[in-house]
């Protein structure tokens, strides 16, 4: 047994390490993607002057533009979820008569690191299919690279997002991934397996706290909350402490989406299992467009039965 552990706390600390020298590596974090943003029409409630005189400028925002690259000319070539006909169809007539406000908020995921067309990840290709023949759904996206949840719960006190969460019909969430590998960071020398468990007692208080403040500022709107996937799988398929830390998460996350009205928890470490197409990225942690797209097919799967089921 302590030998086993040994094997671990080494593969973590090395997989550590290579993700750390990884992040700092990579250049700063994106704001809105490529997609379109909202905009507050005259039925909706304006900013006050004071509120516009403390907006910060796009200088001093946290996230830039992505920067396109030599990816960039693939991306008409890459495809967008198949859906039965039937489902999109009533997924799209709702979205066209709702004037439909989606928010992404989170981390990398969200953020769509990893994504090697430089689209936004799974919230860009969420967009891009809904609003293939026309644009009939508003996107926001405030994905930033890094952040553990209690960063977005401090976000969330920022007047860009609130304002953006009060006008949303669907608020889809990233976070966690983070968390544990910030344990790794901190116990880089020393580590254990129960200072991940510790640490999902703050994550869970957090993410209480993050759907709390969704709710009170949105009483109305759909909320998901994306799940993650063990990255370390698909090269350490015998080591089940792995697993267990990244599902001992999701079901952390899963329990609170079941303990709030018009919360859902969308599964996706089952996307990443037993495959023989390569859904990550370089970095061999996020996704690629691949993966992402496996993940947008199945944000939309839940939104779309969501729709039906209202609808029915």
């Amino acid at each position: 047994m302590k030998r086993k552990y040994l094997i671990i706390i080494g593969i973590l600390l090395v997989l550590a390490i290579v993700f750390i020298s990884y992040l700092s590596e990579l250049n700063p974090p994106v704001s809105q993607q490529t997609f379109k943003r909202a905009e507050v029409t005259n039925q909706e409630e304006e900013p006050s002057k004071a509120e516009e005189q403390t907006e910060p400028s796009i200088e001093n925002r946290d996230v830039e533009e992505h920067t396109p690259n030599e990816h960039t000319s693939l991306q008409e070539e890459r495809p967008l979820p198949d859906r039965i006909s039937e489902v999109l169809e009533t997924t799209l007539n709702f979205f066209l008569s709702n004037h439909t406000r989606v928010v992404a908020i989170g981390d990398s995921l969200t953020q769509g690191v990893g994504d090697e067309t430089n689209q936004g990840g799974y919230v860009g290709i969420l967009e891009r299919t809904i609003n293939e023949n026309n644009e009939i759904a508003k996107f926001e996206n405030y994905g930033k690279r890094g952040n553990r949840s209690n960063q977005l719960l401090e976000r969330l006190n920022e007047r860009e997002i609130r304002s953006s969460i009060k006008r949303a019909d669907i608020v889809l969430v990233t976070i966690g991934a983070n968390d544990i590998m910030q344990v790794a960071k901190e116990n880089i020398m020393n580590l254990k397996l129960n200072d991940f468990i510790e640490q999902r007692v703050h994550y869970e208080q957090n993410l209480k706290k993050i759907v709390n403040i969704i709710r009170d500022l949105n009483g109305n709107a759909e909320i998901y909350l994306v799940g993650f996937y063990n990255p370390f799988e698909k090269y350490f398929q015998d080591i089940d402490e792995l697993n267990t830390i990244a599902e001992t998460y999701n079901s952390t996350t899963e329990g609170i989406a079941e303990m709030n009205d018009h919360v859902t928890f969308v599964p996706t470490s089952d996307l990443f299992r037993d495959t023989d197409t390569n859904l990550f990225s370089e970095d061999n942690f996020h996704p690629n467009y691949q993966g992402y797209r496996k993940i947008a097919e199945r944000v939309l799967d839940y939104i779309s039965h969501d729709i039906m089921s209202e609808e029915s």
